[in-house]
């Protein structure tokens, strides 16, 4: 395929930077955006060129939109334009139902929710005139059957889901397909608080697959929602869980 150019958020460590990775595996020129770990955004770029790949870091805070405007300007600087656009970057906050607070809300939604939501709109114009483009929303379990000890974080991510259905109704027929990836279990930094409590290793013990999953299988998913295949597949949801959900 002609080489195309995917800003992956969230991708200086975990599931982003196995995305990262794996898209520049085939081809695509790749932006691994990250808020705060420049180091480890700075390693995942050494380790894509070493590899032979195009890649850059740049910082972005899906909480602001100039610095998501910012972010995306540079990337068309670097590389010429912004074909794909993977909204991966989210937090994570374990807390009872009753003492979550209106910041908390707030700052959860503002960046897993309105974050994607900016970046979409951000990104959309330069897909439209190009007439081709791709989003993949990276979404949650939590997003399909519900939360316990983070129902503001499950929200959100129904939420996403929501975003990606209706962007793909509005903007199939501009050449840009809007799906979403829904990872079960997987072993990163930001579930490791939640696999060392009762509830999680519960959860663990009880999927079909008999383990946790990995970052690589997550990436392989996006990266077949991004190539060449997938080009009549929008507004999906694809589960990749183990079989610990089937909607």
């Amino acid at each position: 395929m002609t080489r195309r150019v995917a800003f992956v958020s969230g991708a200086s460590r975990g599931i982003g930077a196995a995305i990262a990775q794996k898209l520049a595996s085939q081809g695509l020129a790749v932006v691994v955006g990250y808020r705060v770990q420049a180091a480890a955004a700075e390693a995942v770029v050494a380790q894509i060129r070493e590899a032979g790949g195009e890649a850059r870091s740049c910082a972005i805070d899906l909480a602001d939109r100039t610095s998501i405007q910012s972010a995306f300007a540079d990337t068309v600087a670097a590389f010429g334009s912004l074909d794909v656009l993977v909204n991966n970057a989210a937090m994570a906050q374990e807390k009872p139902f009753l003492t979550i607070t209106d910041e908390d809300w707030d700052a959860m939604l503002a960046t897993n929710l309105r974050g994607p939501f900016v970046c979409a709109q951000e990104a959309l114009p330069g897909m439209i005139e190009r007439g081709w483009g791709r989003i993949v929303n990276i979404v949650s379990i939590g997003g399909q059957w519900g939360g316990i000890n983070q129902i503001h974080y499950a929200s959100a991510k129904a939420g996403l889901i929501g975003l990606t259905r209706s962007l793909a109704k509005t903007f199939s027929q501009d050449g840009i397909t809007c799906n979403a990836v829904s990872p079960g279990l997987v072993a990163t930094e930001m579930t490791a608080a939640e696999l060392a409590t009762p509830a999680g290793l519960e959860k663990a013990r009880q999927i079909p697959a008999g383990r946790i999953g990995t970052a690589e299988e997550i990436a392989a998913a996006v990266a077949y929602l991004v190539g060449p295949g997938s080009d009549y597949i929008s507004g999906q949801t694809i589960n990749v869980n183990g079989g610990m959900y089937f909607g």
